[in-house]
């Protein structure tokens, strides 16, 4: 063990999670908890991106954490995240092991990191009222006129951005966010990947979920048990296939728009990277296009002087 939290971040479609589960398996008695806003969510496999058999490396389970902790449907949210966070993280040092944070909602990384503290914001019946007939970019730009932390890369459907307005008022009104729990030191390994190799990779790995891994299917059963409405909210995969499946959009106008919505998700994590690193964090950059074992090599030497 090194003693400290090691946290892997990178955008999607990165490999963060082979890496970080080869990484564990080197080690020997590491554990992964996640750090992705959608992955909570039992039944929500393939458009998350699990990857599940990523955590078997050699035919050794590695334990991992906050994924399937709730029900599809539910409002997850950053204010969960930490509490349920502090509770794995707290629980793998409890039995000596080595934590390993991956994963790519940068908000929720960087929240537990800087040692922030949330509130559970209440929902703002009057305010919705007044923002539920304003379009996605008008619910954008309110939101841009906040100055506390907010989370970019999630807004894809007026719904999510609402209620992110809802709780940046609650913050302007009650007071911003204050870190009164301690910051956990952590050494951080950023997976980089080249943006038009990024781009053949989302591509590839959107058309094989679509073609060889039912991703349709899997929204068609979420919905015999949860509202399109919400199932939406979740955006990206879930907004368009959605729309799909209601009969909204055609399978190649839903292609089309999903695979431009995911290019320009990948974006925003990368942003949200970058400004960690402007706001004083240090990310240690492996590339992508290094192989498995080479990324687990260099990832151990920068842990070793670390």
């Amino acid at each position: 063990m090194i003693g400290k939290l090691i946290t892997i971040l990178g955008p999607t479609a990165s490999g963060k999670t082979a890496l970080a589960a080869h990484l564990a398996a080197r080690i020997g008695n590491a554990e992964i908890i996640s750090g992705d806003s959608r992955q909570v969510y039992r039944g929500m496999d393939i458009g998350t991106g699990k990857d599940l058999a990523d955590y078997t490396v050699e035919g050794k389970a590695i334990p991992y954490h906050l994924i399937d902790i709730c029900e599809a449907g539910e409002k997850y949210n950053l204010f969960r995240f930490q509490q349920d966070f502090r509770a794995a993280y707290d629980d793998i040092l409890s039995r000596n092991c080595q934590p390993i944070l991956c994963g790519g909602t940068g908000l929720y990384i960087e929240s537990v990191l800087k040692g922030y503290k949330m509130e559970a914001v209440p929902e703002n019946p009057e305010l919705r009222e007044q923002l539920k007939d304003c379009s996605l970019q008008e619910l954008k730009r309110i939101l841009e006129g906040y100055k506390t932390l907010h989370n970019v890369t999630d807004l894809d459907t007026p719904k999510r951005a609402i209620r992110a307005i809802e709780i940046q008022a609650y913050y302007r009104e009650h007071g911003t966010l204050t870190r009164d729990v301690p910051a956990i030191d952590s050494i951080i390994l950023g997976v980089n990947i080249d943006r038009e190799l990024r781009r053949k990779r989302i591509s590839e790995r959107l058309r094989h979920r679509l073609e060889q891994e039912d991703m349709v299917g899997e929204v068609r059963r979420l919905l015999e048990h949860v509202p399109a409405e919400d199932l939406m909210y979740y955006g990206l995969e879930y907004k368009y296939l959605t729309l799909y499946c209601l009969g909204r959009l055609s399978y190649d106008e839903m292609v089309g728009k999903l695979e431009i919505a995911i290019h320009q998700f990948a974006k925003r994590q990368m942003t949200w990277f970058r400004g960690m690193e402007r706001r004083g964090f240090t990310i240690h950059w492996i590339e992508s296009t290094l192989p498995l074992e080479e990324r687990v090599e260099k990832a151990l030497n920068l842990l070793a002087i670390a």
